[in-house]
């Protein structure tokens, strides 16, 4: 069986301005980033007037190691609506080095339905992290600076909230000293770093319509308190400016296309268990004005990425989803019911059974958004008709829509009966989305309603540390925001291993942080990381390139 990085490299690409031009787009407004990359022009919206195509989210049950396949489905399908005759372009975010030279591997998809180049897209593609990267920590650089030059605006240096970030997995740069080494390195303090993916300007790039508007983000960034308790920010330190200097291009979208020349816009990468979990928002907009129909997907589970989609995306950037494709495996409900990993293979309709409560949760939640629901399971030639009757017939009695996609082995083929019934869904069902939750209700609430309405969680604890930040933020008036949950993305509790459907737990929130500039406030639960680590075997061991610059083992 040839691999996905083989499969990748055996696609002859079409130039991009190629591909672009097929959907109307202007060469003159890409910026070429060689043949078969471009960062695509805010004339590109401009064109599009108040055109606004449907947009279809795709999610999925909680992760699980036999694999869903959500991005590949993702893709899958828009290349299958292009198949079927209607116009559709798919909006994806950008892989982080982390999970590429980690654990989880590559974030182009799979299969037949892939995005390509694959191998620039999964390491440095235009160069966007690496950006938000040298922005975040040239605000650390000034934070420690200002201090060192006699601290004018006065910062209480046991204080500082804002962390240094680096694109990659590094459980040891969690906690560390800064300033060793006498008076003429600064002052000497606890730091620590985060994954860039995580940081507050992953969160910000994605949520900025424009110039004017990341600027106005960037100067709300909360950096840092005074000795009498004020905050202080980029605006303070007279940075702002450079900083969006540095990601002037970064906040511009990526155009590439997937194995069937599908046009595919991949701009932003924040994680869904640590962050908001969506591509940007000039994306999204970007897609809808030139496609009929835009597919785009939200990280993990859709307890985490399609919650924050709803509740903080669709909030902040007025949008409103037509339908959602919930993406399932026969394999992974078997493994939900219990079923060893070693032993998926068999039929086993008991566990099927078993483990369908993780899906039936997941419908229930996306009904309270008044979203149609489309449940897609990803086809694996070990799934019986007897497993997928079962499925098929307690979706549909859920009232959510049913089809089987066959993607990662046919490409846009094995999505035409999947794309048949969202284009069905779109044209008889009407979408009535709603946050949900008030945003002006309080923070505690507002972590309460996600936590038992998405999560099942009898009870919220928030710990004393958790609770004065809380405290600190309402004395602020910034607890008006949506709220960000930092949660395990293997349960839909904060317990990774709590499968099925877990009922009567209790969620802890053990610390609260205010992101102001991206405008929401997150609450880290569990044990969660916002710097990860490797993992015995990092996935960079089985990575190499040869004399002519082929990578191998990247996916």
């Amino acid at each position: 069986m040839k691999t996905d990085i083989q499969i990748a490299q055996e696609c002859k690409m079409e130039p991009i301005t190629k591909v672009a031009e097929r959907f109307g787009i202007d060469p003159d407004d890409l910026e070429l980033y060689g043949k078969y990359k471009a960062k695509l022009s805010d004339d590109v919206l401009k064109a599009a007037g108040n055109k606004k195509g449907k947009l279809v989210l795709v999610t999925a049950i909680n992760p699980t190691p036999a694999g869903e396949g959500k991005t590949t489905v993702t893709i899958g399908l828009s290349q299958a609506l292009n198949k079927i005759g209607v116009k559709s372009l798919v909006a994806l975010r950008e892989p982080s080095l982390g999970p590429c030279m980690g654990i989880k591997g590559g974030a182009a998809g799979g299969g037949y339905s892939q995005v390509v180049p694959m191998e620039d897209i999964n390491l440095h593609f235009t160069g966007d992290i690496h950006a938000m990267t040298t922005a975040n920590n040239l605000l650390s650089s000034v934070i420690d600076n200002h201090i060192h030059q006699g601290n004018a605006l006065d910062i209480d240096t046991n204080n500082i909230v804002w962390k240094r970030t680096v694109d990659l997995n590094d459980r040891v740069l969690r906690n560390v000293v800064v300033g060793i080494g006498g008076k003429i390195n600064g002052i000497t303090r606890e730091d620590g770093f985060m994954i860039t993916v995580a940081s507050e300007i992953m969160a910000i790039v994605c949520l900025a319509e424009n110039i004017s508007d990341l600027k106005d983000k960037l100067s709300k960034i909360v950096v840092a308190y005074t000795r009498d308790g004020k905050p202080v920010t980029p605006k303070d330190l007279n940075v702002v400016g450079a900083m969006a200097a540095l990601l002037k291009d970064a906040i511009k979208p990526n155009l590439v296309q997937t194995l069937e020349h599908t046009p595919a816009i991949i701009h932003g990468g924040p994680f869904a268990n640590i962050a908001h979990g969506c591509n940007s928002v000039k994306a999204t907009k970007m897609a809808m004005g030139i496609a009929d129909v835009t597919v785009t997907e939200a990280g993990f589970g859709a307890d985490l990425g399609a919650e924050k989609f709803f509740d903080i995306k669709c909030r902040k950037a007025n949008l409103k989803p037509d339908a959602v494709v919930l993406v399932a495996t026969v394999r992974a409900l078997k493994y939900n019911g219990g079923v060893p990993k070693t032993e998926l293979n068999n039929e086993n309709v008991e566990a099927v059974k078993k483990g369908f409560v993780n899906l039936q949760k997941h419908i229930e939640n996306l009904h309270k958004y008044g979203v149609p629901v489309v449940v897609t399971l990803n086809n694996f030639i070990t799934d019986s008709d007897a497993e997928v009757n079962y499925i098929k017939t307690q979706c549909e009695a859920m009232g959510a829509d049913f089809a089987i996609a066959k993607v990662w082995e046919k490409g846009g083929e094995g999505g035409i009966d999947l794309a048949n019934k969202v284009m069905e869904v779109l044209g008889t069902k009407e979408s009535h989305f709603k946050p949900l939750y008030d945003e002006n209700d309080t923070i505690v609430n507002k972590i309460n309603t996600v936590a038992k309405e998405i999560y099942g969680a009898a009870e919220v604890v928030i710990d004393p540390k958790a609770k004065k930040e809380i405290e600190r933020i309402e004395a602020l008036g910034m607890d008006k925001l949506p709220v960000c949950i930092a949660k395990t993305q293997y349960s839909l509790s904060d317990n990774p291993a709590l499968l099925g459907r877990p009922e009567g737990f209790t969620l802890t929130v053990r610390e609260i942080r205010l992101s102001a500039g991206a405008g929401f406030i997150v609450a880290i639960t569990g044990n969660i990381m916002v710097m990860p680590g490797l993992p015995k075997v990092p996935a960079a061991e089985n990575i190499d390139v040869d004399d002519n610059g082929n990578i191998t083992g990247l996916f």
